[in-house]
């Protein structure tokens, strides 16, 4: 990725619908990272992390690094982290001092839960997508599932859907009850 300016921080990322919504929160509490010299780097998915570990990182550009990570991927974040230098044997608590959040599920999850149901399907609603979800918690594979589950499963069937609703369920996340990775991931940055 090309930067108009050296920033001091890169967040990375997975994709482009968690950087939606990081942006999104840090606006709604009143950050500008842009102005902060933090820039939040969509890496196309985990696998890619050495990539941008090499390119930011401490035998790159050297500048402060942060990121969100899916608890599926968090291994393979640990090891990448690790071979830039940047520890050993790196336990989540670790990657926490190191400014590396771990979703429990992914970023969907954790703004779901903390939304809540009956928000989101607010915000599905306000999309015009209430009838889609309807449909979709028919299907056999999906009926019966919990609510959350469907919702998150639902925001990924779409081209271009999990990138909206990352930024409106920011939106409507009450701000007392902010998922714990992205608290931190603000914070930290």
């Amino acid at each position: 990725m090309t930067t108009p300016f050296e920033p001091e921080t890169v967040v990375l990322v997975e994709g482009v619908s968690d950087q939606r919504a990081v942006e999104a929160l840090a606006r709604r509490l009143g950050r500008s990272l842009l102005e902060e010299g933090v820039v939040v780097v969509p890496m196309g998915g985990a696998q890619a992390i050495s990539t941008f570990l090499d390119r930011y990182g401490p035998h790159g550009l050297d500048v402060r690094l942060a990121g969100l990570v899916d608890a599926g991927e968090e291994a393979v974040f640990g090891r990448a982290l690790e071979r830039a230098g940047l520890g050993t044997a790196l336990t989540r608590a670790d990657m926490e001092r190191l400014g590396f959040y771990v979703c429990v599920e992914d970023l969907e999850d954790e703004l779901i839960r903390a939304t809540g149901v009956d928000a989101v399907e607010e915000v599905v609603a306000a999309e015009r997508e209430l009838d889609s979800f309807r449909t979709f918690q028919r299907q056999p594979a999906w009926r019966g599932r919990p609510v959350d589950e469907q919702l998150r499963r639902f925001v990924k069937t779409h081209s271009g859907r999990n990138i909206r609703t990352a930024t409106l369920l920011a939106d409507a996340l009450d701000l007392t009850r902010v998922p714990r990775p992205l608290g931190g991931l603000l914070a930290h940055v």
